[in-house]
């Protein structure tokens, strides 16, 4: 945890100078309450618990819950939120998010604290303070998973390995099992497979690689990618 924000914490009208000592003692004293896995760091629960009120926990809560491990769902819930497909989510599209997830939980929030909530959430997941968040920030608030792709070995050299590879990595972005990628399944594998060289990709970067990836292995031209298509593109014969 940084000290600079137990320099926040400490500072006061009445109190403009800070030492050292008081800080370190004052960042101890947060640690020993706040720091439940004892490994020194502060993860994002218990960043949470720490500054977050008890009606904004319950964000924390749903990630908890509900967990997502597959790039294709974050993706289906980016596109629904960058309304204005900016490649980013603006403050009022947060908001419109965190309406919608407490609706899900049958939980009615006047319009006042909705503007409260929203601003905590930018001030703890807008990492670079622009005002909107990236594919990131939002992964983050979500507790996605870690890549898919990291499991497999980039380098296979047997033509059965890599075809086996294929068929787990294909079943796993058609989460609707139609033979194809389409909408955000082909965001969710685009995501994935730029992350591995580029860990850090904007949602307009996504949006330029994903039409890169249509224009060379869609050989229809119908906006999805078939696997036999997607095999083609990674030199791969496979089975009809």
């Amino acid at each position: 945890m940084p000290s600079e924000i137990f320099m926040h914490l400490l500072f006061s009208p009445w109190q403009s100078t800070i030492t050292e000592e008081e800080v370190q003692r004052m960042k101890e004293q947060f640690m020993s309450v706040y720091d439940v896995t004892t490994d020194g760091r502060l993860q994002i629960q218990e960043l949470a618990n720490m500054m977050l009120p008890d009606d904004e926990n319950f964000l924390l809560l749903f990630r908890r819950e509900t967990p997502l491990d597959n790039s294709v769902e974050f993706m289906r819930i980016w596109r629904s939120y960058d309304a204005d497909s900016s490649g980013f989510i603006s403050a009022g599209e947060l908001k419109d998010f965190l309406r919608d997830l407490f609706l899900q939980h049958n939980k009615m929030v006047a319009e006042v604290k909705l503007e409260e909530y929203t601003d905590t959430m930018m001030k703890i997941f807008d990492k670079n303070k622009d005002g909107r968040l990236d594919l990131n920030d939002l992964a983050r608030i979500l507790a996605l998973q870690e890549n898919f792709l990291l499991q497999f070995k980039m380098d296979a050299s047997s033509t059965e390995e890599r075809r086996r590879d294929f068929e787990k990595i294909f079943a796993h972005y058609d989460v609707s099992k139609t033979g194809a990628l389409e909408g955000p399944e082909v965001d969710g594998f685009v995501k994935d497979m730029m992350e591995l060289v580029k860990p850090s990709i904007s949602g307009v970067d996504l949006d330029k690689f994903r039409q890169i990836l249509l224009n060379h292995c869609d050989v229809n031209k119908d906006g999805k990618i078939q696997k036999s298509e997607l095999a083609l593109c990674l030199g791969l014969k496979i089975n009809p």
